[in-house]
C-alpha cells in the first residue's frame, strides 16, 4: 500500500499525462492544417507517447492495489499562433511534466517509498530525453525554419519519426 499523498500525486499524474496527450494531439491537428505533415507526425507521436505514460502510471496504481482516479482533461490551454509558438510551447510544457515528476519523487523520497522512487527513475530519464528532444527541434527551427527549402527538409525528418511503446517493466 503506497503513501495517501503518492497515490494522490500519481493520480494527479496520470490526469496531466492524458493532458499533455490532448495538448500534442491538438499541435498535430494545427501542423496538418499548416501543411506540415511531418510536424503534424512528431506531435502525434508525441501524444501516443503520453497516452502511453499514463498508462504506465495507472498499472502502477493497480499494482499497488490503489484505486486508480481518473478526473476531467481540460482542454488545451495553448492556441496554437504559428509553428514556432507550438515548438517553444512543447519545450515550456516538457519544463512542466519534469517539474511534476520530480515533485512525486521528492515525495516519495521524503516517506522512503524506495519502490515509487525506483518506477519514477525511468520518468526522470525520460523526460530528460523529452527536454532534449523539444529543445533541438527548437534550435532546427530557429536555424532553418524561415527558409522554404530547409523547413520542407526539416518537415521531412520529422516526418519519418515512428511510434515505439516504452520498455518500462513494473
Amino acid at each position: 500500500m503506497l503513501d495517501k499523498k503518492i497515490t494522490e500525486l500519481l493520480n494527479q499524474q496520470v490526469n496531466k499525462e492524458f493532458y499533455s496527450a490532448y495538448l500534442y494531439l491538438d499541435f498535430s491537428n494545427f501542423c496538418y492544417e499548416q501543411g506540415l505533415d511531418g510536424f503534424g507526425n512528431w506531435y502525434k507521436v508525441q501524444a501516443q507517447e503520453e497516452r502511453d505514460h499514463a498508462m504506465l502510471f495507472i498499472q502502477y496504481l493497480q499494482n499497488n492495489g490503489e484505486k486508480v482516479v481518473l478526473e476531467l482533461i481540460e482542454k488545451p490551454a495553448v492556441v496554437p499562433e504559428n509553428t514556432k509558438t507550438v515548438l517553444s510551447e512543447g519545450l515550456k510544457h516538457e519544463h512542466y511534466v519534469t517539474s511534476l515528476i520530480h515533485n512525486i519523487y521528492d515525495a516519495a523520497h521524503s516517506v522512503k517509498d524506495f519502490r515509487t522512487m525506483q518506477f519514477l527513475d525511468w520518468f526522470v530519464k525520460e523526460q530528460g530525453e523529452e527536454e532534449t528532444n523539444a529543445e533541438n527541434l527548437v534550435k532546427k527551427y530557429e536555424l532553418f525554419g524561415e527558409d522554404s527549402r530547409s523547413l520542407y527538409l526539416l518537415d521531412g525528418e520529422l516526418g519519418a519519426r515512428v511510434y515505439s511503446a516504452p520498455s518500462l517493466v513494473l
